[in-house]
């Protein structure tokens, strides 16, 4: 599975820099697979170098209508209605290049600041690389690229409604593990995801977690 994603991950960055020729050839575009979930956009001001990095285990959650519901693409997908509205692996992945790209555009358009990253002016580029054709075009050729490998792409829209029931086991005041040992105490339950408050050494820290991501603690155990 995790070999699949990371052959996946690196058609979906040469995707990227399909949509870097088509939109700002002008600009420097570096692509990457990483090995985790993380997957940005990051731009250095001081090389006027662009960024995008695919989280190989980001692939491997979207192959999962268990775990797809927790990301971002799958709410924009339904919320703006990408692609039909319909979520599937295919659709998530290929938003998912167009999402990262608009970051490119909405920084090169001055648009991004601290604390506004998902703002008016990034579904400003958002929206337009769907409506241009863009995003459907992407689509087809990443589709087409994973076939050639052997590694075909669900289109089978899929209801992602698992991640919402897990987070119905989780309540305020819950003692949580997470990520790589972080530990923490539960905030708020929100749609897709806890506010947890970090505990011990993540002490004045707060995350935003999926309820596929932690883990109870008893309240026995020390914090």
């Amino acid at each position: 599975m995790l070999e699949r994603a990371r052959v996946i991950a690196g058609l979906m960055a040469e995707a990227c820099h399909e949509l870097h020729s088509a939109w700002a050839p002008a600009c420097r575009l570096r692509t990457r697979v990483g090995s985790g979930r993380a997957t940005w956009h990051r731009y250095d001001p001081r090389r006027d170098d662009h960024c995008i990095t695919i989280g190989a285990l980001m692939v491997a959650d979207k192959a999962q209508p268990a775990l797809c519901g927790g990301w971002l693409s799958m709410r924009e997908i339904q919320g703006r209605g990408y692609f039909g509205g319909t979520v599937s692996e295919l659709n998530l992945l290929a938003h998912g290049c167009c999402h990262e790209f608009a970051h490119l555009l909405q920084t090169r358009a001055g648009g991004r600041r601290y604390g506004q990253v998902h703002n008016a002016v990034f579904y400003q580029w958002l929206d337009r690389l769907h409506q241009s054709g863009s995003a459907t075009t992407l689509r087809s050729r990443l589709a087409e690229a994973a076939a050639a490998e052997g590694l075909p792409l669900a289109t089978t829209p899929v209801t992602p409604a698992a991640e919402t029931e897990a987070l119905t086991r989780f309540s305020p005041g819950d003692r949580v593990a997470f990520g790589q040992g972080l530990q923490g105490r539960i905030r708020r339950v929100n749609r897709r995801t806890c506010t947890v408050d970090g505990t011990g050494p993540c002490r004045g820290r707060r995350y935003r977690v999926p309820p596929r991501m932690m883990t109870p603690i008893r309240e026995t155990e020390p914090v």
